[in-house]
């Protein structure tokens, strides 16, 4: 939910839960670690230059075009509303931190696997009764202006991963798109179906409530939001954005995705599994309000502050106070058409839509899910990423409602029985070599929606005797299984990328943290898995961006306008584009070491 924690608090938190990260252009370091050569060796390989021409393992050019190699999207101008355009690419930065760089490892390597990552789409029905956009009198940045075309920038990202013919490494064409959750905004039937249809393709209206027109907070008529229809001198308008005829209409028209062209799977994030990615679902009130016939537009100061307080420390997970103030201010609340498809999604709804052959797509059939999960409301399983290569996807929700994530203990021992059964050489918890000779060995990779750093020991709100895994917990579980490669997760809207070190050098692996695709920079991933032949892996990390043309045409309302448009607002969010956030747009995209990268490791031997 938009402004459920108002972007100064959650930029903080999201931005300094891991540790402090080190000035631009440095290699990341945890204590007491040493820094990466990426940033101490002025060689070509150490910068990043990205050879020229690039040759993948295969040994055909690489097919470049598509990704934020070759070009990227720049703000122009220094003040106001600021334009986008194209600018250079980012380079190839070489992380040496986990294993050493062979000198001729190029000439060698083999592919084992290439594939995307989406994370963070935040689908989202913007005219929602349950949306808090009101929290925005207490933070500018808590309702993003952008969020009405959340639809059109999916189908956008859609289309460019349609358009990668191959990894620029390894020439290998992507075999699968992994969506590291926050799928949806809400936790809304309508808006699961939205996600289910921008992914297998077809045919989207992104509205709810009246079938012909918008009741969202946009055409309000308080200036404390953006009213692109309208002369309103509002507060956004104030600070340079556009005034852009018939942006509403166009912003609830049918739009058409060609759905994804290779297989995919989906992963649950906290907006998924809870409204608001952190309130109640179980509320019975809350429930029929979402789908009631009465949004509120304002409330006072007060109640702005008493909520917003709650939502950042996460110390209401009954969401009594967002109850209260929605039946305080219940006389100041505007008619809009009710509709029953914003009913809150259960988990047993969940993984059904996920099953339902409608949904089916370029496969797998339930994307990762089956019949049996629903045997307990599961949403974690594993999956072939390639031939000796194994994919685990975890579910880090709390589903009582908190925004922040963990394990429990059935999970977090399945997820020990399953690195154990694919690993014939390990350590136990004591660090004592254990021999599985009967298992079959396999590299690892990890899936999430939390990053460590966001994961607690917090008891779940349902079950407050049943003890809960935070994220260091996990990284000592996967240290011990010398073929994990790699965790890679979502959540923080944040590209960042973090060794984790161990003593013993086989033990260690990397955590690939990817930014959102509604926040400034509407990135995701395409991820390419080599074989050295030197005794190590390399994990390549190439960001990617949209198909739609980086400046946004004001006159332009198409589906491709309106995901350009989609775009360039996220950029010119308050506190972003002005320079007023003290670095955290940089720190959003990510130091150089964080975007497009060569992560080595230390390859497994059974």
């Amino acid at each position: 939910m938009a402004g459920l924690h108002t972007p100064t608090n959650r930029r903080r938190f999201l931005l300094s839960s891991g540790a402090a990260v080190a000035g631009a252009g440095a290699a990341w370091a945890l204590p007491g670690q040493r820094r990466s050569s990426a940033a101490a060796d002025p060689g070509p390989a150490r910068t990043g230059s990205v050879p020229s021409p690039a040759r993948p393992a295969s040994g055909r050019p690489a097919p470049y075009g598509v990704t934020t190699l070759e070009t990227t999207a720049r703000l122009t101008g220094t003040s106001g509303y600021r334009r986008l355009a194209s600018g250079p690419g980012w380079p190839l930065v070489v992380r040496d931190e986990l294993a050493s760089a062979g000198p001729r490892r190029q000439d060698r390597r083999t592919p084992l696997a290439c594939f995307v990552q989406l994370t963070d789409l935040h689908v989202a029905d913007v005219q929602s009764p349950l949306r808090t956009e009101f929290l925005r009198a207490g933070s500018p940045g808590s309702w993003r202006v952008q969020e009405a075309l959340s639809v059109a920038g999916a189908v956008s990202l859609v289309e460019q991963v349609n358009a990668i013919r191959g990894g620029p490494h390894t020439g290998r064409a992507p075999a699968f798109a992994m969506s590291t959750g926050d799928n949806i905004d809400n936790h809304e039937t309508v808006e699961l179906e939205w996600f289910l249809t921008l992914m297998s393709g077809g045919r989207i209206t992104p509205n709810t409530g009246a079938p012909t027109s918008y009741e969202g907070v946009q055409n309000s008529g308080l200036p404390l939001y953006w009213h692109p229809d309208a002369g309103l001198r509002d507060q956004d308008k104030r600070r340079g954005l556009p005034e852009i005829p018939g942006f509403l209409d166009a912003a609830i028209r049918p739009v058409t995705s060609p759905g994804l062209r290779i297989p995919w799977y989906s992963t649950p994030g906290n907006h998924d599994d809870l409204p608001g990615g952190c309130l109640n679902p179980a509320d019975p009130w809350l429930c029929d309000y979402i789908a009631g016939g009465r949004k509120i537009f304002s409330v006072p100061d007060a109640d702005v502050a008493a909520l917003a307080r709650v939502l950042n420390t996460g110390d209401d997970p009954k969401s009594a106070v967002l109850k209260e103030v929605l039946q305080r201010n219940s006389a100041g609340a505007r008619s809009v058409v009710a509709d029953e498809r914003r009913r809150m999604v259960t988990p047993r709804a969940y993984l059904r839509a996920h099953l339902d052959p409608v949904h089916a797509g370029a496969g797998p059939a339930g994307h990762g899910y089956t019949e049996n999960h629903l045997d307990g409301e599961r949403m974690y399983y594993t999956f072939p990423v390639a031939e000796n290569v194994l994919g685990i996807s975890l579910d880090t929700t709390y589903r009582s409602g908190h925004f922040e994530g963990s394990l429990d203990s059935e999970q977090l021992g399945w997820l020990e029985r399953t690195l154990a059964a694919h690993s014939s050489r390990y350590f136990d918890a004591d660090g004592r070599p254990v021999r599985n000779p009967g298992a079959a060995d396999a590299h690892v990779l990890v899936f999430s929606h939390h990053h460590s750093p966001s994961m607690t020991r917090r008891p779940d709100a349902a079950r407050t005797d049943a003890p809960r895994h935070d994220g260091a917990e996990v990284i000592a579980l996967l240290n011990r299984f010398p073929n994990v490669v790699a965790w890679i997760n979502g959540h923080s809207h944040v590209n960042r990328i973090t060794p984790h070190p161990h003593p013993t050098p086989a033990r260690s692996f990397w955590e690939v943290n990817t930014a959102s695709h509604v926040d400034y920079p509407q990135h995701a991933r395409l991820l390419e898995l080599v074989d050295n032949h030197d005794g190590t892996v390399s994990l390549f990390t190439t960001l990617i961006e949209s198909a739609a043309p980086h400046r946004a045409d004001l006159g332009d309302l198409s589906a491709v306008g309106l995901a350009s448009l989609y775009r360039e607002l996220s950029y010119n969010a308050p506190g972003l584009a002005d320079g007023m956030a003290g670095g955290v747009l940089e720190e959003m995209a990510g130091r150089p070491a964080d975007r497009n990268t060569e992560l080595l490791v230390r390859g497994f031997r059974g």
